[in-house]
């Protein structure tokens, strides 16, 4: 579960994010749109920790991430835009590695391989090396670290920034799997359909403030882009 109760971050006399309440239950995919700026990021680097607030709290299954910093993150995992893997390893050499960090100590190649399938990776591509890999496969690679960490929760900026329809869509079907086993996900993302097709909620954030926040039946009765246009219309 994640949860954000007050949650402030400030640069000087900048607001880059103004007191959040958010949670976000197991099972949940949590979607915030907006433009750059908006404070998307801001908040999910918040939650990993990455920046101190400068008010309220960032909670990852109860834990408060700054005063519980290394017990928080076994909780989480996090998948940026773009997927740092080494690419002179092969993919399942990256798997290795990560989780090892991750777990103290690597699956057993059997258990590799299970991931490898299980996040829709071919078994062709286990000793391939990464920089062969197109970013859908970076991304899967790093959706199994995730399944070996037993992540509960996951946090994704721009996930689906340059991937192809094919890849998005069975990008969108790793996540609803991921929740449908009890995972709390947030993403931030620009992608209006990917947000639609994939959500059971969806914030609209302007200028650091969450100013829409709708559920999946709300989602289906309402046009999001005229609704999200809306919002980068009106005046703060």
């Amino acid at each position: 579960m994640l949860e954000a109760i007050g949650l402030t971050k400030r640069y000087g006399n900048h607001i880059a994010l103004h007191p959040l309440d958010l949670r976000i239950e197991p099972g949940e995919i949590y979607c915030l749109l907006g433009a750059n700026g908006a404070g998307k990021t801001t908040t999910v680097n918040l939650f990993l920790n990455f920046i101190d607030p400068d008010g309220g709290q960032a909670l990852i299954n109860g834990l408060d991430v700054t005063r519980e910093a290394l017990a928080s993150k076994r909780h989480v995992a996090y998948i940026p835009e773009q997927v740092n893997l080494y690419g002179t390893l092969t993919g399942l050499e990256n798997l290795s590695y990560f989780s090892a960090l991750a777990l103290g100590e690597a699956p057993s190649r059997a258990r590799l391989l299970e991931l490898f399938v299980e996040v829709g990776l071919d078994l062709s591509a286990a000793d391939k090396r990464v920089a062969a890999y197109s970013k859908g496969m970076r991304q899967k690679v790093w959706i199994a670290v995730a399944l070996a960490k037993n992540a509960r929760a996951l946090l994704l900026d721009e996930p689906t920034s340059g991937l192809d329809p094919s890849a998005a869509d069975e990008f969108t079907r790793l996540l609803q799997r991921a929740a449908d086993s009890g995972v709390a996900i947030l993403a931030t993302t620009h992608d209006l359909f990917h947000a639609r097709q994939t959500a059971t909620r969806i914030g609209i954030m302007k200028q650091g403030r969450l100013v829409e926040s709708l559920d999946s039946e709300q989602i289906a009765d309402v046009d999001l882009q005229a609704l999200y246009l809306s919002h980068m219309r009106i005046e703060a």
